[in-house]
């Protein structure tokens, strides 16, 4: 579906208040809504496809930022706080592996049948383990606040703490996407048709 430059800044300014509304509520407000982050990283690649040049590194800016504000407000340097470590910027292949996945989604155009989804759940399943690899790794072998000795026994029981709940939020946050998706090509579909049918009268 064509998009006019218009359109992809609207969905653009849509996913990036999503992302701030998340991103801050989860930590300011006692974690009662999920971070929407990987998922909407996914989804900017799917719908933003073409347009990473400048869509991509603003999404980065604004977490940064975000993480920021929030860390900032509870009265901590932001270079001290333990997520701030070099692991923190390998966020940024992590994130980017999110994009690519959601990129190669939408190269592929899946239709809404057995093998769209088939292909869409594939992408997002890849997408998803790669950014978690790359967050968890960088965190449990660069940061300082993870106890010696290390092991890679030990690192994938820590990425097995962990998957669970970071597949399940990734997962709703693009399955709700999608179903958007979904229904605004339907919907595109029927006016079109309607159209086509007037014209034919």
């Amino acid at each position: 579906m064509a998009k006019t430059q218009t359109q992809r800044l609207g969905i653009f300014i849509a996913l990036a208040a999503v992302m701030a509304a998340t991103r801050i509520h989860l930590s300011l407000f006692h974690h009662d809504v999920w971070d929407a982050s990987w998922g909407i990283f996914f989804l900017a690649g799917f719908w933003l496809r073409g347009s990473a040049r400048w869509a991509f590194p603003l999404l980065m800016v604004e977490a940064v930022l975000l993480d920021y504000i929030v860390i900032s407000s509870q009265g901590i340097n932001f270079w001290d706080h333990y997520c701030v470590s070099a692991a923190y910027w390998f966020l940024v292949p992590a994130y980017a592996s999110l994009w690519f996945g959601g990129s190669w989604l939408a190269a592929r155009k899946p239709g809404l049948n057995a093998r769209g989804a088939g292909v869409t759940v594939a992408a997002v399943l890849v997408s998803w383990l790669a950014c978690y690899v790359v967050s968890n790794g960088s965190y449990y072998w660069l940061s300082s606040t993870v106890p010696q000795p290390r092991s890679v026994a030990a690192w994938f029981e820590n990425m097995t703490d962990w998957y669970g709940f970071f597949l399940q939020t990734t997962l709703l946050y693009v399955a709700l996407g999608l179903v958007v998706h979904g229904l605004v090509v339907q919907l595109s579909r029927t006016l079109g048709q309607a159209d086509s049918s007037k014209l034919s009268h």
